[in-house]
């Protein structure tokens, strides 16, 4: 037998406790489906123990056994409980304000022992001060043995009576098939509210996967949400027509089309050529560190995409259709301004009066 601590412990709200986790829990569940009222061990890692004086300092000693001690019948409450720890565990009083101390128990199964003396009269009195004797004490045993049910062994106390009968009138911890339910319910609840942000965020009716899977789509919510169902629904025809017609419009915002090089790009994007090949700017265009000589070309907003991002909207129009439709669109609404976008999206059904699931040609 190891004697672990043996002296004056702090007490608040009549509570001191046994913790080998972060989480104290609540006190009610500590004691849930218990018998006894002293010592709660239905929280995992957790012992709540009970005293009579509800603020300050009692006797309190805790010991580790090998193997079962004897039961001292000169202590007034005994109850038993069984106990694990799930990490170190050390006694702890109100918020560790008042110490703790750790108790270098192994993670196994124990069976622990809380015995108490005093309680009505620690109840009834005033903080003892430094120099007066304690007016209650408890003493706290630990030794190996396999998990079973609580047991009150002695009580005379009207304190233990109260908390003995006011724990064991607690409703019994959910059932496993309850926690199921209720997280069930939980999962169902916060699915639905997702489900209606979402809503929310794609105005009102939820688009295809493969328009949700591509995120510059949600940005074009705000300027035609039903532009997004009518371009799911267009053939790979039509999506890259309308790639092409925002590369353009791209340009021209940026005003890079008054280039004779990028003109010349963008008709052959028009026509088809392959990407490696459209564009080809004349030598000099771009500097030693690869940057263009055209930055102040068109009084570009530096709100705006740099001219260079307007170039390579041509490329983006090689993109999978659906992708490059929607990346040089939200590309051109940059370029125009995003307080412009509504008008950008109606010269683009303008342009495609027939947009919606049927071919160009």
């Amino acid at each position: 037998m190891r004697t672990v601590m043996s002296e004056r412990a702090w007490v608040a709200y009549a509570q001191i406790y046994v913790e080998s986790t972060s989480s104290l829990g609540d006190m009610n569940d500590c004691f849930r489906g218990q018998r006894n009222g002293l010592c709660g061990a239905a929280s995992a890692g957790v012992l709540f123990l009970i005293t009579g004086l509800h603020t300050g300092e009692v006797g309190f000693a805790v010991e580790v056994h090998d193997e079962e001690p004897p039961i001292d019948d000169t202590w007034e409450e005994i109850v038993e409980a069984s106990y694990r720890p799930v990490g170190e565990a050390s006694l702890m009083t109100w918020a560790g304000d008042g110490g703790w101390w750790p108790l270098g128990l192994a993670e196994t199964d124990y069976r622990v022992r809380y015995c108490g003396w005093g309680m009505d009269a620690g109840h009834q009195a005033s903080p003892p001060e430094d120099d007066e004797p304690v007016v209650d004490r408890y003493l706290l045993q630990f030794w190996p043995a396999p998990a079973g049910p609580d047991r009150v062994v002695k009580a005379t106390s009207a304190q233990a009576a109260y908390w003995h009968d006011t724990m064991s009138t607690l409703p019994p911890p959910p059932t496993a098939e309850q926690l199921a339910a209720a997280q069930a319910q939980q999962d169902e609840w916060a699915a639905e509210q997702q489900r209606k942000q979402q809503l929310a965020a794609w105005g009102g009716s939820l688009p295809s996967d493969r328009i949700r899977e591509t995120y510059i789509a949600f940005h074009l919510v705000k300027f035609d949400r039903p532009l997004l169902d009518d371009l799911d629904r267009a053939d790979d025809d039509t999506l890259v027509a309308v790639a092409r017609w925002a590369a353009r419009q791209t340009c021209v915002a940026a005003g890079l089309d008054r280039l004779e090089w990028v003109a010349a790009a963008l008709d052959r994007m028009d026509s088809g050529v392959d990407q490696d090949e459209v564009i080809q700017p004349p030598p000099g265009t771009f500097g030693t560190e690869g940057n263009m000589a055209i930055v102040s070309i068109g009084g570009w907003d530096t709100s705006h995409p740099e001219p260079i991002q307007a170039l390579l909207t041509i490329h983006k129009a090689y993109d999978e259709p659906l992708q490059a439709a929607l990346s040089t669109l939200w590309t051109a609404i940059g370029a125009y301004g995003e307080d412009r976008g509504s008008e950008l999206i109606a010269q683009l059904r303008a342009a495609f009066p027939r947009l919606g699931g049927q071919s160009l040609a």
